[in-house]
């Protein structure tokens, strides 16, 4: 589980370092719009691929220091 871990916290950081230099050259997703209708804009997608790749960091984390069950 460690090394699954550890997978999951470089795919995560190297997601989210992606969707950050991607969103550089995107106009901004407007303001008050819905989530479900940022992900029509690319820059909307990209805003999300970042929480997901925050969130699979995070868990890869939780598996690198969560105690092995035994």
């Amino acid at each position: 589980m460690r090394n699954f871990g550890l997978a999951l916290v470089v795919l995560g950081i190297a997601g989210f370092i992606w969707c950050s230099h991607e969103m550089n050259g995107l106009e901004p997703v407007p303001e008050e719009t819905s989530i479900t209708k940022s992900l029509e804009y690319r820059s909307g997608r990209m805003e999300v691929g970042r929480y997901a790749g925050m969130a699979t960091a995070a868990l890869g984390l939780l598996l690198v220091f969560a105690p092995q069950g035994r």
